[in-house]
C-alpha cells in the first residue's frame, strides 16, 4: 500500500521537465464527460463513495471534465463490470466503481462474469478494509484465538458473507470451535445480539465496528486481525490471522480470501483503453485520493480513505490468477461451516411518529418515536413505501407526515414505511 504526496499537476510537471513527455502529447479531457458506473444500487457505501468522488475528480485531470455517476446494479456488480468490459467506450471516460469481490469470481469458478481480471486496467481503490475477530467482554471470557481452540465461542452470523465465511475457515484451518448463530440481518443487529447476550462475537470490519461502539475499547476484545497488513494506527498487540496459520496450504487459502479486503473500493477501467490514459487516469486517481476537499467530504459521509494503486491491484489479481487450481477446488471445502448452524428469528419493530427529515432523495427516513429520533434505510427496490394507502416512491415522503417504519431496528433498512399526509 502506499501513501502518494504528489499531486497529479506536480507528478505531470515533473515528467515534461525531464523531458520524457510533452503537454502536447498528454491525453486531455477538455469537453468531455467521464461516467463512473457504480455496479450497486444508490445509497450503499460504494454508491456513496463514488458520488463523493465525482464532486472531486475533475479538477485533477486534464481538460477538467465533468464525471457523473450512474448506477448498474445487478448480480453483485457482474452486470456493471461485463457492460463496462464488453460494450462500454474504451477512451477513459467511462469508469467502473465495482465490487471487491469482482475480479475473483472468474478466478474461482463463478458462473456469469465475462471478463478477464487480467486484463482490467485498475486505477485503485479508496481504502483498504482491516476485518476483525471480536468478543463482547460481558459475555465470555475468551481472549485469544487460542482460547477460542479450546473452548467454544458463538458467534453471530448474516448469510454466506465474511461473517459466516471467516470463522469457517478458522475452525477448518486452526481447529477453533466457533459456532455459528445465523440470521442476523446485519451488523448492527449481531451487536444487539451480543449486549443481549444470545451470542459472543463475531467478525466485523474495523471501522464498522468502532463508528457503531464508542466504548469499543473496554467493551470488546480483538482476537486477529482480518488483513494481509496490520492496521495502520490501533490494533497493535492484536496478531494478523496469517501469523497464526503454519500450514502452507492454509496460509494460501487465507492469502486467496483476504486480498479482496485489501481493495477495499476498486475503481477500473476496460482493457483496451489506451496505455497513456490509463496512466493519466492513473494519476489522477491518486491525486483526489488524497485531495483535502475529498478527504473532508468522504470524512463528513463517515467513510475511511485508504489509497491503494492501481499498479498494486494489478500486481495482486494476477498473483492470485495464477493460483493452481487444485488450490482453488479446495476453497469451498474450506470456507464451508461444518457444525449444526442455529437460524435465529429476527422479529420486525413498528414505530411511528412525524418525519423530522429526509436525506439524499428519501434514501435516509428520519421521524420522533416516544421522543427519540429514529433513522430507516429506505432501498428502491427492497422497500415498499405506502402513502395514503397507494405506493410511492420514497421521494414521496415529506417532513411533518406521520409514518410508521417496519425494520429490524433503528438504522437498519426498512421492510415497509407506510405514511399519512
Amino acid at each position: 500500500m502506499k501513501y502518494f504526496r504528489l499531486s497529479a499537476l506536480a507528478l505531470i510537471g515533473a515528467i515534461g521537465a525531464l523531458g520524457i513527455v510533452s503537454a502536447d502529447a498528454a491525453p486531455n479531457f477538455k469537453g468531455k464527460k467521464v461516467s463512473i458506473i457504480v455496479g450497486s444500487g444508490a445509497g450503499g457505501g460504494y454508491d456513496t463513495y463514488s458520488r463523493t468522488l465525482a464532486r472531486h475528480w475533475g479538477q485533477h485531470v486534464p481538460g477538467n471534465p465533468k464525471f457523473l455517476v450512474k448506477n448498474r446494479p445487478g448480480a453483485g456488480s457482474v452486470v456493471a463490470t461485463n457492460f463496462i468490459y464488453n460494450v462500454a467506450k474504451q477512451d477513459g471516460t467511462v469508469v467502473g466503481g465495482v465490487q471487491r469481490n469482482i475480479p475473483f469470481l472468474p478466478i474461482f469458478g463463478q458462473k456469469g462474469p465475462q471478463y478477464d481480471p487480467v486484463k482490467i486496467n485498475w486505477l485503485g481503490s479508496l481504502n483498504s478494509e482491516v476485518g476483525v475477530f471480536a468478543v463482547f467482554n460481558q459475555h465470555t471470557k475468551i481472549r485469544t484465538l487460542q482460547d477460542a481452540m479450546v473452548k467454544e465461542v458463538i458467534f453471530g452470523g448474516s448469510g454466506p458473507n465474511d461473517t459466516e465465511i471467516f470463522p469457517a475457515l478458522a475452525n477448518n484451518t486452526l481447529g477453533t470451535k466457533i459456532r455459528i448463530i445465523t440470521g442476523y440481518p446485519g451488523s448492527t443487529n449481531t451487536e444487539l445480539a451480543m449486549r443481549r447476550g444470545e451470542v459472543q462475537g463475531y467478525t466485523s470490519s474495523f471501522s464498522s465496528l468502532t463508528a457503531r461502539n464508542p466504548k469499543w475499547k473496554t467493551e470488546f476484545t480483538f482476537l486477529a486481525q482480518n488483513a494481509l497488513k496490520p492496521h495502520p494506527t490501533e490494533l497493535k498487540n492484536v496478531p494478523l490471522i496469517t501469523d497464526l496459520v503454519s500450514n502452507p496450504e492454509h496460509k494460501l487459502i487465507w492469502k486467496l480470501m483476504l486480498t479482496q479486503k485489501v481493495m477495499g473500493r476498486p475503481y477500473m477501467l476496460g482493457p483496451k483503453v489506451p496505455k497513456d490514459v490509463v496512466k493519466m487516469m492513473r494519476a489522477s486517481f491518486e491525486a483526489v485520493a488524497r485531495d483535502k476537499g475529498f478527504m473532508a467530504d468522504a470524512k463528513k459521509q463517515k467513510r475511511d480513505v485508504v489509497f491503494v494503486s492501481g499498479s498494486e491491484i494489478q500486481g495482486m489479481i494476477a498473483e492470485v490468477a495464477a493460483t493452481p487450481k487444485s488450490i482453488i477446488a479446495k476453497m469451498d471445502n474450506y470456507t464451508r461451516y461444518k457444525g449444526v448452524k442455529q437460524k435465529v428469528k429476527i422479529g420486525l419493530a413498528r414505530h411511528t411518529g412525524k418525519v423530522t427529515k429526509t436525506k439524499r432523495g428519501g434514501r435516509r427516513i428520519y421521524l420522533m418515536h416516544k421522543g427519540k429520533e429514529v433513522k430507516a434505510k429506505v432501498s428502491g427496490s427492497r422497500t415498499l413505501v405506502m402513502v395514503n394507502d397507494k405506493k410511492a416512491k420514497r421521494k414521496a415522503i415529506k417532513v411533518g407526515m406521520t409514518c410508521t417504519f417496519v425494520y429490524p431496528g433503528a438504522g437498519q433498512e426498512a421492510k415497509q414505511v407506510l405514511c399519512k399526509k
